[in-house]
């Protein structure tokens, strides 16, 4: 089996940062909800924290991968102006047409959250460290906001797959 050059970028877009960034979520929230005082000893809360700081960091840095590399890489080829392009195809059928009109220019801006708050969520996980266990707001607004930019991701990748299953990039 042979990939083209733009079916690689398509498979480090997607299956790479796409499933460093699905593992580093169950992780992550996982991490954060178990931060509760009355859970965990000293011992626990120091090695536990560690683990929390490398997931959502290593989330938040998955997410970037997935937009940079879709914004810059694997996009300009969707939206190339020649006939036989991802956009042309899906266009030129009626009944394909909203994927694009609605699909593909709703993903382009609801992913870019996506990486945006999971940037927040590991300044604020590095910032309090483990006197997140005492901040039950803080924690519970990072909670919050780590499931908003897993939902973003998730929204947009499921209309990129979709997308792609419709009209493939070649």
């Amino acid at each position: 089996m042979d990939f083209s050059t733009r079916e690689w970028w398509g498979l480090i877009h997607g299956m790479g940062f796409g499933a460093l960034f699905l593992l580093a979520f169950g992780g992550g929230l996982a991490g954060l909800y178990s931060l509760r005082p009355g859970l965990l000893t000293a011992e626990g809360v120091a090695e536990r924290m560690k683990r929390l700081k490398i997931g959502v960091v290593a989330m938040a840095a998955a997410a970037w991968g997935t937009v940079l590399t879709g914004t810059w890489i694997v996009y300009p080829w969707y939206r190339e102006d020649i006939p036989t392009s991802a956009r042309s195809t899906l266009l030129s059928n009626p009944a394909t047409a909203d994927w694009h009109a609605f699909g593909m220019e709703w993903k382009e801006h609801i992913a870019w959250m996506s990486p945006i708050l999971a940037t927040v969520v590991a300044f604020i996980v590095v910032y309090y460290g483990p006197t997140l266990i005492r901040h039950e707001r803080v924690r519970k607004t990072a909670i919050t906001l780590f499931v908003l930019s897993f939902g973003m991701a998730a929204v947009a990748g499921a209309l990129g797959a979709f997308i792609t299953k419709v009209a493939p990039v070649k």
